[in-house]
């Protein structure tokens, strides 16, 4: 396979090497790659079968988890199957409008996952904090425009990515040290300023996941400020129970994401390949983990699980 690298074209074709430096241990790499994708497929497609089925699940935060699962499938299968290409075929060539497409929907879905985790944290809030008004709230009207609301964001958010971009030449290389392509990863090979790219996506990650953290983060103390308020001790721990799910996968989501832009904004001396491995962590964990947190800790989603397994075995 011939690799062109030539500075005086811009770049239509480019090549992701996977995880530079454990290229001899890329076989290996791909068997938890692999796991984690077949889970991924499996939990979340049960749990939107789950929540799609059953008419007591039809309720807010059951809805907003449903769009959560729909939302990790996407994540999975738009970054995994290109990775498990590249470990089993040592084949990671993509063209540059394939790639633009492949970021374009990487960080739409990320941006609108974030929402979805934000949107959960106020259907907590109101639950726990308004439960008298829950349903006045959070009516299906309300529903329907925070959803509007989350992709609406996410995608005006990212499509500008795309302009910013195409107006880039790729002189410098066509060798994307990476299993994915990401914005930045991307426009660093250009041979022109990308000070405007920088910039932009800084403006969209403190207006979209940053802020979303923070006001996860606000919401919650407010919400356990509620909660240790409350004069029953049963009370208290049904409260906590219905938070402890939102609050484990919020955390799975986020602090991966912000620890790994901030190692690689200053850990410098930290190898490539520990970036690219923990970027990949952000894309597999949370998609991997997410149906197994709901089915653990949530009764209905459990019971009804395992109701459709028992079913299933006799």
């Amino acid at each position: 396979m011939a690799i062109t690298n030539i500075n005086a074209t811009s770049h239509t074709f480019f090549y992701l090497l996977g995880i530079p430096g454990l290229e001899d241990q890329h076989i290996w790499i791909s068997i938890p790659f692999f796991a984690s994708y077949i889970i991924a497929l499996l939990g979340n497609s049960l749990l939107i079968f789950i929540i799609v089925t059953d008419h007591s699940l039809h309720e807010p935060m059951y809805i907003f988890l449903c769009m959560l699962a729909v939302l990790d499938l996407g994540l999975s299968t738009i970054t995994v199957p290109k990775a498990l290409t590249i470990f089993w075929f040592n084949y990671g060539g993509i063209s540059l409008d394939g790639c633009i497409t492949q970021l374009f929907f990487v960080h739409l879905t990320y941006i609108a996952e974030s929402g979805i985790l934000l949107v959960m944290a106020f259907d907590r809030y109101v639950a726990i904090c308004y439960p008298l008004r829950y349903t006045m709230i959070l009516t299906p009207s309300v529903i329907i425009k925070l959803s509007m609301a989350v992709y609406l964001r996410s995608f005006s958010a990212v499509f500008p990515l795309i302009f910013l971009l195409k107006r880039l030449s790729f002189c410098k290389n066509n060798l994307l040290p990476h299993t994915y392509c990401e914005h930045i990863g991307l426009a660093k090979y250009a041979c022109s300023s990308i000070r405007v790219n920088i910039w932009y996506g800084v403006f969209v990650g403190l207006l979209s996941v940053i802020l979303d953290f923070i006001l996860v983060v606000v919401s919650y103390c407010v919400i356990l400020y509620t909660i240790f308020r409350i004069p029953s001790r049963d009370a208290r721990h049904k409260a906590l129970q219905t938070c402890g799910s939102h609050i484990c996968v919020t955390f799975l989501f986020f602090i991966p994401g912000i620890f790994t832009v901030m190692v690689q904004r200053f850990g410098k001396q930290i190898p490539p390949h520990i970036h690219i491995l923990m970027a990949n962590v952000c894309m597999l964990v949370p998609p991997v983990m997410n149906p197994i947190i709901y089915g653990i800790k949530t009764k209905q989603i459990k019971n009804r699980a395992l109701h459709l397994l028992f079913q299933r075995q006799r």
